[in-house]
This record gives C-alpha cells, structure tokens and sequence, in this order.
C-alpha cells in the first residue's frame, strides 16, 4: 500500500510529561512532537485519544466477543472513519459527542489493507467524539493476535489464552489505530469463567460477578502507549512474586509450576533497580509480570508488553528436569532484553517501524550491558563478537538492507526482525558508546529517555541526544552505518617501525562475499589499535583513509578489544606476528581476530589456511568461548564437505585431536565449584563431536541414554545427550523417541523430544518426522517446530515438502512468519537446483517488497556453493597436513 506522509500527522504522537492515572475519563492534552514524515496507512483527520475495552472470549469455541468505546478526535470534517481491523466481524457501530448520536449506516472492510472503514450517513464535524463498535473475533492457534496454547496438566488437557500484537496484530483483537505513532491510555476489561486468572499491562482495578459461573476483571488505565504493547492472558496461572525498586515483580506460570519462575523473578528483581538507575527514569508502572505460556513461534520467543512481557516457557522456567546452564543465562538474558524494553520501546516508543532497531538494536546492548555488570563471571562481553559476526553474515551479501530500513508493508514490518536489526543494531551501539565515552552515552541516553517518555522517537533524536551530552559530533558516523547497509573493509596498507613507533597507513573498502567487484560505500570509522598488552590508540578514518601511530614495534592488533563493526585486512607479515602470538591476546580479541580471519577466508581475501592455523594455535588452557568458537567453525567444514565421506572423516578426527581433549579435562559431570561457563563449554563439546560422529563421544551419549542414566534423564546436558542420538538414531531408536514424545506431560519436555525427531540425519526418518509435523499429535505450536529441525540436517528435503503442502505447514507457522518460513528452510542447502525452486517459490507466491526471504536463502546457497568449488581445497591441504 503507498504512503501518505502527513503534516497533520506531527500533532498525533504527543508528550504527556509524567504520567499518572487520569481519575476520570476526559481525554489527555497531547501537544506535538516534532516529528518528521512519519508514514500511515491510514487516511489523516481522525485519531483515537483512549480505548475502553470489553472482551469475552469462548475458549473452548475459539471465538470472542468485543465491545470497544474509542475517544478520538475529527480535525477536519471527513465523510467516514477508517481504521485498522483484521480477521474481525464489526456488527455495529455508534458515533455520539458533537450533535446527536449517530448509528452506522455502512461498514466495509477491506482484507487486503486490513481496515474497516465505517459510515454514518453524513459529513462528521471537526470536535471529539465517542466511536462504539460492537464486533466479534476468532481466537487463534498460533502465536498472532488473540490465541490459544493447549497443554497437558494432572488434571488433564488445560487451554490458556494470550495476545501478541506485534508488529501489526493488534487489529486481530479490537478494531483500531493499530500503528506505533497512536498512543492512548487503555482501559481494559475481561469477562471469564469464575475459576480462571487474568493478566493485563496494569493492576486490576476490580472484580464482579457476571453470568453464572462468570465473572467480569477490570484493569487500571495503562499510561498512554501504542496498540502493539497491549497485553491480555486468561487461564489457571501460577504467580510468584517479590518487590524491587517500589515495583512489584511477577513471574506468571501455568498452575503447579509457579516454582519454575524462581530463577527469572530473581533475575528480574536485579535488573529492575540497575536500570532505574542507568537510565535516570524509574519503572513508571506498579507492577512489571513476566508471563510464561507453553508451546513455541517461528516469529518470537518473547514481547515487551508494557508490565506485563509475554514469553514462552523455554525462555522463562527453570525446569530442573530439562534446563541448562546456558538455558539459565537465555532467561536472564531475555528478560534484560524485555525490561531494557520497558524504556527502549514502551515509555518511548519509535515513530514508524523504519525505526525498528531502536527498540531491538538498544535493548540487546542493554541485556548484555547487564550481563556483564550483574553476571561478569558470564563473560557475555565475549557473546559480543558472536554476535556481531551474526550480523556481518547477513550483512556481507547483496540481500543485506540498512539498519534504519524503509518499511512500507506488514509483510515487511515482521521481516524487519532479522540479525541486522539487533545484532548489528547492538555492534553499532557498542562502537558508538566505545568511541564517545560509556559516561558521556549514559548521559546521552538519560537525556533522551527523560525528553521523549510516554512519546515516540525516531532515530535521530537519540544521536541528537548522545551528541550534546558528548559534546563531540557522532550523527554523521551513526548514519554511515544505520543509513547504509554493508560491512567496511580496513586494510592496512603499508606499516614501518620508526624510532619506536609503528606506523600503520589505513584505507577503507567494503567486505562483500558475493560482489568482489563491487565500488565500495564510504564509511567514517573509529579504529582502535593495540600491541598486546598495551594501551589503546584511536583514529577516525575518514574519505577512505587513515593513518594510526602505536608506540612500539611489536604485534599490532587492529580494532583491539572488538568494540568497532568493520573487517580488518592486514598486510601478510602482520597477520604471522599476531598468529604467532595467538595464545597471548585476550580472549575477546582471540576470538575478533579467529572471525575476521575465516569470513576473509571464506570470501577470498585472504588464505583459507589462516584461521586454521590460529585453530592449531589455540592454548591448552583457551577460554571456553573461545573453544567453542572453533568447534563451530570445524562443525561449519565438515559440513561443507557434505557428501564427501572421507573429507568429512578427515575433518572429524582432527576434531576429535583438537576438542576432544578438552572434553577429556572437564568431563562429563560436573565437578564441585566449577564455573558456570564450563557447564555450556561441556554441552557445545558434546553436541560438537556428536554432529561429527566422533566414536566415542556418540557411544557415550547412547549407553547414557540406553541405561536410563540420570545425566541423560534429568539435568541440563538431558538435551545434548537427546540431540547426539537423535542424529545418529535408527528407525527403532526413532520410534522409542516418538513413544516417549507421545507419553511426556512436561510441555518443555515433550517439545524437546518431538523437535529431536526431525533432527535425524537418515533422510526416510526426517521424512516420517515432517509427515508427523502435520498430524495434531505433537501440538499445534510444534509441528512447525518440527519441520525446521529436519531442514537443519535434510534442507532440500524439508523445503520440498513444505511447498507440496504449503497450506498445511503455513496453517503452522504464525502469520508474521509465514512470509520467511518456507524459502528459510532452504537456507542451508548445497544443491545448485534449489536455487531455481525458490526462485519459482518467490515469483509464485510472494510480492517483489516482501521475496526478500527467498533471495537470502539463495544468496547462501550461491555463497555455500561457491566456498565448495573454490575455497575447501586450501582447508583439504591443510588437514591432510594436519593428519598427525
């Protein structure tokens, strides 16, 4: 749908200062934002000032019933009201304020755009009104709008109820002004069966008795806040709770399992009181619920639903049974993510959804920000350069777009969730606080926070705040690396020892791995260089050169401490000397220099030979990080041999020399006071050697999983246990994983077991698994689950599949997913003719503004095929030199 960029759409997103609950109804005063172009889709001269929601779902039928009573504003005379509404019956609908009150005398909906617009009869007059619609809605199965999640419990099969709104879901639920530049107050009420507990954004405000059985909650006023963070739960809940900072903090379960949100409440109840304190502006709401429901999305595992964050189980309980050590810092972690939110996204809210990272890029900096200050002994500054390397994937082949991205679609808008978006938003951050100062950012963010809470933002404003707090220029760097899509390349150019001083000449280019000719962007780049051990040294390279001057003659390490978002190619003898001092650097920069030197590997710009031997250069006694990095990476080889059985055995032994060792040191069991990131090291060395079929490592994981053992029965290495002998399962082993699917009551369990299934390697048993993923016997949130579990090991297998039954499997998938799901399930595949059938997928079925899914499955494919023909044999040299 084309844009309208509005002027009169300036005044509609509105300061409201501190916020408080207003005692009666009368609409806020909304002075204007300056704004700029910010996009709808919806025509102007109307806007909504509050919403009073009344819904009655019928769980069992999978219907709703609902009543909305919408304050707005005319500000100038239109013939109709239009506003956003999907997937719902509008009835009725009255229009009473200026003049006499007024029934509907038409209401036409328009599928495709997702709007109802609504007639009574007459030019409406400029003033306030109040617009009453009685409607009818259909309760989903998959994670979109309003929707059910079913699950076994000891007193049988149990249903909950939940919503999920963004991006554009909202009009799934009540018809509305569902963009993010709407905010209102919201006043929401729910009618349930008497033995059912309700969660909104608020507190409730009261209870009373409804039809028999029946009764009707109501929830205090929210503050005023766009549709998207509107929140609702029904079901028998478990809620735990404790107070932090003057809020009450909760963590919501399914009944019984209100002990298994322990571990998250304590978690929260940490970063509630840091983050008032980071950014100046206390948790404005009484109480902040994390809510947990079972099941699973292909689109999410978490929303920030403003005091009350939406997460499934796998993100938020600590399931003795099932749960890792990694799986706990993933729940601390998501639920940093989700609070930092809490600020980043609901008290200031982005504008339009071209400003997405806003809210995705800054709350993953600040999760690991907490992390690091809350958990060090976690070490996520180190989960860093993974995360940028995340990104750099994406971000290295012609399908890559901008951080700030022009949105102009709802396929679009669920599209924009992509690694560029939050790992790449973070990078980005991380380099810009690194170049400004951590004190002067902080200071930047606070003034931003406090100068658009309870508003919307757009990006800008943030770089306008962090520059007047750093008193030094950082908008024209920010916009070269959020307003144009791509990698820099710094190559050192030449480097010459003077009088004690190395002196290093920079140029700028572009790392690309699929447009080795093309012209390169120009970026404005903060270096940092180093000699190890010493301090430091900052340039800005700007018109695509720079020169940097360290004091001393030894090893010189480029972007030292892996804050900046660039490649670093270094002349030959510079690269030996850090190679030859691998073992010395610090963990973070062993593991920037190991990435930077295999992506150029990979891509042609340097030796394929190089990243291997500082893999051959790894310390006995590396950083756990640091080894399971190259166990990805040999993971990564030998399976782009793939095919080739004697190069694969080849790749595992000098795996199985190389990790194996390590997994000899720390065993299979924890030892007593071991840290913490040795249980995941241990994890990712057997789910490592297990992929590559080290003998020994698969017999272990079968005998434990044979005898019953309680490590593979119990505990956090029950999953990595499963997932080595699911792979190298055969159609016995299969079927006793089925039946033990099939009998399991524990939800996370039972998910675990039916994902395990499409993980086999042997193509007829990942085929039962996927005709399993159509049938109701994993669950209506697990068969898609399913499917993409095969595609990690048989991609052309499951891809096929999903397109011979593309209605069944997308009737798994929620809607904000559906555009991606199928072509990424291809994503992983070798076969030159999968190209043309995702080619002929795109042109069939998906728009040229939302194929983009489709050209980034093919643009990995053409990358991993390329690597095949021309990269492996270097790898293929080195490891038959290597043998011994």
């Amino acid at each position: 749908m084309r844009f309208r960029n509005s002027l009169s759409l300036l005044a509609l997103s509105a300061s409201l200062g501190a916020w408080a609950a207003p005692a009666t109804a009368a609409a806020p005063k909304l002075p204007p934002l300056a704004l700029r172009n910010i996009p709808t889709q919806l025509p102007t001269g109307v806007r909504p000032l509050r919403y009073r929601l009344s819904i009655t779902p019928d769980a069992e039928a999978l219907r709703f019933a609902g009543a909305v009573t919408i304050d707005i504003q005319v500000q100038r005379p239109v013939d109709s009201i239009t506003l956003n509404a999907a997937g719902l019956d509008l009835r009725s609908a009255t229009l009473s304020g200026v003049g006499a009150a007024r029934r509907s005398t038409g209401i036409s909906a328009d599928s495709g755009a997702q709007t109802a617009t609504i007639a009574f009869g007459g030019r409406i007059a400029p003033g306030r009104y109040q617009l009453g619609i009685d409607y009818r809605g259909t309760i989903g199965r998959q994670a979109a709008g309003f929707f059910a999640l079913d699950y076994d419990s000891a007193a049988g099969r149990k249903r909950a109820l939940f919503t999920q709104f963004e991006a554009s879901d909202a009009r799934r639920f009540f018809p509305s002004w569902d963009e993010p530049q709407f905010r209102t107050p919201f006043e929401l009420e729910v009618t349930v069966p008497a033995g059912q507990d309700v969660i909104g954004n608020m507190p409730k405000a009261g209870v009373r008795q409804a039809a028999a059985g029946m009764k009707t909650v109501s929830f205090q006023p929210t503050p005023p806040m766009s549709s998207y963070l509107l929140f609702l739960g029904v079901g028998e809940f478990d809620r735990i709770t404790n107070r932090a900072a003057g809020v009450e903090i909760g963590v919501v379960t399914r009944r019984g399992s209100g002990e298994q949100g322990r571990w998250a409440l304590q978690g929260a109840s940490q970063i509630l009181p840091w983050y008032n304190d980071y950014f100046g502006t206390p948790f404005p709401l009484p109480k902040l619920d994390n809510v947990a429901g079972p099941g699973s999305s292909q689109f999410f595992g978490a929303m920030e639903n403003w005091g009350a964050i939406f997460s499934f189980e796998s993100a938020l309980l600590d399931d003795p049974s099932i749960t890792s050590e990694a799986t706990r810092q993933r729940i601390f972690e998501v639920a940093a993510h989700e609070m930092a939110h809490q600020w980043f996204g609901d008290l200031v809210t982005m504008a339009w959804w071209d400003d997405i990272w806003l809210n995705e890029g800054f709350a993953s900096w600040m999760a690991s920000k907490a992390m690091q200050n809350l958990h060090p002994e976690w070490e996520a500054e180190l989960d860093l350069v993974n995360g940028r390397e995340a990104a750099m994937r994406l971000d290295s082949v012609t399908t890559t777009h901008p951080v700030v991205q022009h949105i102009a679609t709802v396929e679009q808008m669920s599209q924009a969730f992509d690694s560029i978006t939050y790992q790449k938003g973070e990078a980005v951050i991380t380099m810009l606080e690194d170049y400004v100062g951590a004190d002067a950012w902080r200071r930047g963010v606070q003034a931003y926070v406090a100068a658009h809470k309870y508003s919307n933002a757009q990006t800008d404003d943030l770089w306008a705040s962090v520059e007047a707090a750093a008193g030094r220029p950082i908008t024209a760097i920010a916009h070269d690396f959020t307003t144009q899509p791509g990698i820099p390349l710094i190559r050192v150019e030449a480097s010459r020892c003077v009088a004690g001083k190395t002196i290093i000449d920079l140029r700028q280019s572009e790392f690309t791995r699929d447009r080795p000719d093309k012209p390169p962007l120009s970026w404005r780049v903060p270096v940092v260089a180093s000699t190890i051990g010493g301090p430091k040294v900052r340039t800005l390279v700007t018109g695509g050169a720079g020169r940097i001057s360290v004091n001393s003659c030894g090893p010189v390490l480029i972007n030292s401490g892996q804050a900046g978002y660039y490649r670093t190619l270094y002349l030959a003898p510079m690269i030996d000397r850090l190679t030859n001092v691998y073992a010395s650097l610090k963990p973070v920069d062993q593991l920037g220099l190991l990435a930077d030197s295999w992506s150029l590997g990979l891509a042609g710009r340097e030796g394929l030979t190089l990243p291997l031997d500082m893999i051959d250069a790894m310390p006995a006694n590396a950083n756990g990080r640091l080894v399971s990095r190259v166990a990805t990476i040999l993971d990564q080889i030998h399976d782009l041999y793939e095919g080739d059985e004697a190069q694969q055995a080849m790749v595992a032994r000098y795996a199985s020399a190389r990790l194996g060792p390590v997994l000899d040191r720390i065993g299979w069991t924890a030892k007593p006071g071991e840290a913490s990131n040795v249980a995941i090291l241990r994890g990712e060395l057997i789910t490592t050697l297990g992929a590559v079929g080290d003998p020994r490592v698969v017999a272990e994981a079968r005998r434990l999983y044979d005898a019953g053992d309680p490590l593979a029965t119990q505990g956090g290495l029950r999953g990595t246990i499963l997932g080595v002998v699911a792979r190298n399962v055969d159609a016995a082993g299969w079927d006793r994983l089925r039946a033990q699917a099939k009998a399991e009551k524990n939800p996370l369990v039972r998910a675990q077991l039916y994902r395990a299934l499409g993980s086999t390697r042997d193509p007829a048993l990942a085929q039962r698994a996927l005709d399993l993923a159509l049938t109701d016997e994993p669950g209506a949130t697990t068969g898609s689950a399913i499917v993409s579990s095969v595609a990690a090991r048989n991609p052309d297998l499951a891809f096929d599949f999903a397109v011979r039954n593309r209605d069944k499997v997308e009737a798994l998938v929620d809607e904000a997913a559906r555009s991606r799901f199928i072509p990424g399930l291809a994503a992983t595949s070798a076969d030159p003719a999968t190209i043309a059938k995702l080619r002929q997928y795109a042109e069939r079925y998906m728009n040229a503004q939302s194929r983009r899914p489709a050209d980034i499955s093919i643009a990995s494919i053409e990358d991993r095929l390329r690597i095949r023909n021309s990269r492996l044999d270097q790898a293929t040299r080195w490891f038959e030199a290597h043998k011994g």
